[in-house]
């Protein structure tokens, strides 16, 4: 495993990130959030396994069609 995160500006020694797969990391972590502002899927009101990744499919498609 490597880093992905930058270290801080005041650390004295510093580590190295790649700064295209941290860009790559923050785009997951902001889609995860979107998909969790949602109340179905955050409390996972689905009851069976199909329907929850129904549910997932359509939000993601709202996200990506900028539909909110």
């Amino acid at each position: 495993m490597q880093p992905v995160i930058p270290s801080r500006r005041h650390r004295r020694q510093r580590r190295e990130c790649d700064k295209q797969l941290y860009r790559l990391r923050h785009l997951v972590e902001n889609a995860f959030l979107h998909l969790k502002r949602w109340r179905g899927i955050a409390t996972r009101y689905a009851k069976n396994t199909a329907s929850f990744l129904a549910a997932v499919h359509i939000r993601c498609i709202a996200i990506w069609a900028s539909i909110s």
